[in-house]
């Protein structure tokens, strides 16, 4: 005994390790607060490579990729839509399609597209975070290993607690070392009637003990323990068997510790967490049609996949964006806002092509009008209008497609070029550049072509550089046609019956005669040569006709012929140019069988193409 009571002095090199351990606090404010993720040392990687092997990699890439591409602008030529249709899709595609869903309804299930993201912390809250620690910091020094205790109590604190000890008295020793000696002597002893007693003894140490493990936890804010707390320490776990009075003495205190009241009160919290339920998924529509839950979802979702070439994380990036700008711009309620129909000259939506997509033209030769170039761009406020203008005409339009698997779910721009007042209009060019981002970053997929018309040679030039930056996809969506080229390329995708008279079609706003319904044949003129279209009656009526030649220059005439021989001639001959007039309209009441012949003569050396359409009224 007196070589342990000499072991006590020993503490002052626990004095050197009490300092730092006031400290420990702060250690697990560093780790949680990890360092940058992985990007970090990716780049560094990459930084250690050689820069010849670099270079001879992307040399070989560049070979590899360079005929693949070529293939790709060739195919381009063809471009068609793919199919909505789930089921028809490749299986990668529809993986894709399952990863996106699984990523939007984890952000309606958390409520991402409404709900802003959270602001920074501010000073109090990173104060109180630095303070959690520390208070956390405390029952973890019970779980600390017996050797580190021992070196925590201070050498001042513990020489005190041994000098009101009796000269019999232990050391404080941890609980496990104090309950092996008693174990020991219990077994040491004969008689039958001590073993109980040595039993009630070893359980009344053994609660103090196990109190003794809650009462250390009391730690000031500087991490060190309490003089009382020590003492309780030590008092119940070395006291002798004699001193069986200081036991009862500590059992009031092991009832009345609050410690042991704290579990209760948790768990009646945790069931009124529990009931609280969870608020139900946010519902976001794009174009009045819900992200989830619906046939026409996917096709919706497909759009932002094909815009980032099926990367999913990208495509769902792109798609909270256009949710939040859709927020900030209002689109919502500039749908019943009225912003005037200054500019229906200049964008429209007229007819449709050949897969039944609506067209929409932009015609900015209109704004050679220099009055209304005043009213739109004179000043900022203005050219806002005019953008809001452009937003609202493209969601209207966009509302009355169908959105179903295998509906229509894009459209056709025609961009006619002719009288475009260009670059020098720095206005109108700002503003155009704005739309079309808006429509590149918003719209995603929903241009399936873009026809230029009436390019002149320079522009085209400039657009082919300026679309070496695009992909093979977004290129085979442009087509480029000049002045002498505009009508025929238009026929290739919309039929004559949809395009306007302007552009070299049969479509005249208000027509009472033919609709769209009414269908154009086309006929090629061979060089130099000529060519009739002749209809035959056996009855009295009236015919009804339209016919032109696409950029004339050719000789037109007609006549009706009766059975009996002689001729009638309804209009007579004269040249056509592209001065006169774009569409020739007439017709002629039939009085007696026969037939009326129209006569077109071409004396170019070059095709010609004829666009005529016709209609049998009854006589009145």
């Amino acid at each position: 005994m007196a070589e342990e009571t000499q072991k006590a002095p020993a503490a002052p090199p626990a004095q050197e390790v009490v300092v730092p351990e006031a400290e420990k606090p702060t250690a697990p404010v560093e780790k949680e607060v990890p360092p940058p993720p992985a990007p970090v040392p990716e780049r560094v990687m990459t930084d250690e490579k050689p820069a010849a092997a670099g270079e001879e990699a992307m040399a070989a890439e560049g070979e590899k990729t360079a005929p693949v591409a070529e293939k790709k602008i060739e195919q381009s030529v063809s471009f068609k839509e793919e199919s909505n249709v789930a089921s028809e899709l490749p299986e990668s595609q529809r993986k894709a399609l399952d990863e996106l869903k699984k990523l939007v309804q984890e952000a309606l299930n958390k409520h991402e597209f409404t709900t802003p993201p959270p602001p920074p912390p501010s000073k109090e809250e990173e104060e109180k975070k630095e303070e959690t620690p520390a208070e956390e910091a405390a029952p973890a020094a019970e779980e600390m290993p017996e050797e580190e205790k021992k070196e925590e109590t201070p050498a001042e604190e513990a020489a005190p607690a041994a000098e009101e000890m009796p000269a019999t008295a232990e050391p404080p020793k941890p609980e496990k070392l104090a309950e092996k000696p008693k174990e020991k002597e219990a077994e040491a002893q004969a008689p039958p009637p001590p073993p109980p007693a040595s039993e009630e003894k070893t359980e009344a140490v053994a609660e103090p003990a196990v109190v003794a493990e809650v009462v250390a936890a009391v730690v000031d804010d500087d991490g060190t323990k309490t003089v009382e707390a020590i003492e309780e320490t030590i008092v119940p776990v070395s006291a002798p068997a004699a001193e069986e009075p200081a036991v009862p003495e500590k059992e009031p205190e092991a009832t009345a510790a609050p410690p042991a009241e704290e579990p209760p009160q948790e768990a009646e919290k945790k069931p009124t967490e529990e009931q609280a339920p969870p608020p139900p998924p946010e519902e976001v529509f794009l174009w009045g049609v819900p992200l989830l839950g619906d046939e026409r979802s996917d096709v919706i979702l497909l759009k932002f996949l094909r815009a980032r070439d099926f990367k999913v994380k990208e495509a769902f990036a792109m798609l909270k964006n256009t949710v939040k700008w859709r927020k900030e711009f209002g689109v919502e309620e500039l749908l019943d806002e009225d912003l005037g129909n200054d500019y229906e000259k200049v964008v429209f939506t007229h007819g449709v092509d050949k897969q039944g997509r609506p067209v929409v033209y932009n015609v900015f030769g209109e704004f050679q009008n220099k009055e209304l170039y005043q009213n739109t761009f004179s000043d900022a406020e203005k050219q806002k209008k005019f953008l809001k203008w452009l937003v609202q005409f493209l969601e209207k339009t966009v509302r009355e497609l169908d959105f179903s698997p295998t509906g229509i779910s894009s459209l056709v721009l025609v961009n006619d070029l002719k009288n475009w007042p260009g670059y020098g209009k720095r206005e109108l060019y700002k503003v155009t550049n704005k739309f079309l981002l808006l429509l590149q970053d918003n719209y995603p997929e929903f241009v399936a072509r873009q026809l230029c018309i009436n390019v002149s040679w320079w522009y085209l030039a400039y657009t082919w550089v300026y679309l070496s930056v695009f992909t093979p996809r977004s290129k085979s969506k442009f087509v480029f046609a000049g002045p002498s080229k505009t009508a025929e390329t238009l026929f290739k995708y919309i039929a004559p019956e949809h395009v306007p008279v302007q552009f070299g079609g049969h479509s005249r706003a208000g027509e009472l005669e033919f609709t769209t319904s009414d269908p154009v044949t086309e006929v090629n003129i061979k060089p130099s040569s000529k060519h009739t279209v002749e209809f035959s009656f056996t009855e009295p009526c009236v015919l009804v006709w339209e016919l032109r030649v696409v950029g004339w220059d050719v000789n037109y005439e007609a006549q009706f012929v009766p059975t009996e021989g002689y001729t009638v001639l309804v209009s007579k001959p004269r040249k056509m140019t592209l001065a006169d007039e774009p569409l020739i309209c007439d017709s002629y009441k039939v009085v007696e069988p026969g037939k009326l012949i129209l006569t077109v003569d071409s004396q170019v050396y070059k095709k010609k193409k004829l666009l005529y359409r016709s209609k049998i009224k009854p006589s009145e």
